[in-house]
């Protein structure tokens, strides 16, 4: 990691003339969706990038790693948590990324700024009037949703994004959201997230993938012959993790041996462990807990089909922009059950990969667990297009093609 302190130091002949500050408070090696696809994103053009973000653990040994220089602001120790840390975060963030951006320009003499999401927006404006540049803004959903609700807010993020040169949103619903919330003329684009394989550890060979399934099964005692259903995210209301537990008695009724394993944490785990003990299926709904990103492939290799029911959230702040880990269990060769809702029809395909239902249809959900549970053929078929479409990408420099063009002219 190169610190804000060395920035007289001779800039580095491999990243020579970068000349685009991607500017991100979230970043890798934190776990974040947010920062796994601004990381993808400076793995297409390692040699244009430089990336402005905040500490975190383990950061210096990730860092030295790069192609890309990484600058990172900090935060004193007692912020990592509790009551002080959310209230000066933002406003660290504003200042931070606001001061080390303007030093960053009179060292690299960047032309372009790629502000990694909505949040801390402020100081994006600021430096398009304080610096010759132009800029992109991404946009996840929540980060568009929390500025929404204060007049205030709503009017200088209006006021950042008519300046852009382009927004970025990571799926078509959240550029619907946009369109219909803000009616703006700036050009947006689509750029759904991707997946990279190495987050996974190196599991790519099959065998690797057969021994990982075996394991996790013998972990839970699952017969190889059993159905897994398997659904990753944190456990909480609206995720619709009851809505699956509902249907394993009524899978076994109709001779299905199925079980049932959750991945992550959250408010609702007592009431969804009470849920399956009045069931009487507590031996066959199996709580992982969290899960580190590098032994998740473990977990999509042991299932047989991927479900999340994710109900509509009615918290104010709260939107699924884009379903992160319908793709994942696509790039594992897993048939998909997904709610018809928001950014996951940007992943799920209707009978291609998956099979999209109305998770309050109680009757549309057992029936698309029933047909996939009992049909290993249209599982598997679903599953190869999965792996064709989960390979599916944009490429973030298709935003300068302008740039190309008029370098031809």
């Amino acid at each position: 990691m190169e610190h804000i302190s060395q920035l007289t130091a001779e800039i580095r002949d491999e990243t020579a003339y970068p000349d685009i500050l991607v500017i991100s408070r979230i970043f890798l090696p934190k776990e974040a969706v947010i920062g796994e696809y601004i990381y993808n994103r400076c793995l297409q053009d390692p040699e244009r990038v430089i990336v402005l973000t905040a500490s975190c653990s383990g950061d210096k040994v990730f860092d030295q790693g790069q192609q890309f220089p990484i600058y990172r602001w900090s935060y004193p120790k007692y912020w990592h948590s509790g009551f002080l840390g959310s209230i000066l975060k933002p406003l660290v963030n504003i200042v931070c990324s606001f001061v080390l951006a303007i030093k960053l320009y009179f060292r690299y003499h960047y032309r372009y700024i790629e502000w990694g999401h909505g949040y801390d927006f402020p100081s994006l404006l600021l430096l398009s009037y304080f610096l010759p540049i132009r800029f992109f803004i991404y946009l996840h959903g929540n980060d568009l949703l929390c500025t929404l609700h204060n007049p205030v807010l709503r009017s200088l993020f209006k006021l950042t994004l008519k300046r852009a040169e382009g927004i970025v949103c990571n799926s078509s619903y959240t550029q619907d959201y946009l369109r219909t919330a803000l009616r703006l003329d700036t050009p947006t684009h689509v750029i759904n997230p991707v997946i990279r394989p190495e987050k996974f550890g190196n599991v790519a060979s099959p065998n690797n993938l057969d021994d990982l399934r075996v394991r996790v099964r013998q972990t839970y005692n699952i017969p190889e012959t059993a159905i897994v259903i398997l659904s990753i995210g944190r456990l909480v209301k609206h995720q619709g993790f009851d809505l699956v537990i509902d249907n394993i008695p009524l899978l076994m009724t109709f001779g299905v041996d199925v079980h049932y394993i959750l991945c992550g944490q959250g408010s609702s785990e007592s009431e969804l462990k009470s849920l399956a003990h009045r069931l009487r299926v507590d031996k066959r709904v199996h709580f992982a807990g969290y899960v580190p990103e590098r032994e998740l492939a473990g977990y999509y290799a042991a299932c047989d089909i991927f479900a999340m029911l994710t109900l509509l959230d009615t918290k104010p702040n709260s939107m699924e922009g884009f379903g992160m880990v319908y793709l994942e269990a696509s790039y594992f060769g897993k048939p998909v059950i997904a709610p018809r809702l928001g950014g996951v029809l940007d992943t799920v395909q209707h009978e291609e990969n998956g099979i999209l239902v109305n998770p309050n249809s109680g009757y549309e959900v057992f029936q698309a667990f029933n047909r996939l549970c009992k049909d290993q053929q249209l599982r598997e078929q679903l599953g190869r297009k999965g792996k064709e479409l989960a390979k599916r990408r944009t490429l973030h420099r298709a935003l300068y093609k302008s740039e190309a063009i008029n370098a031809i002219l």
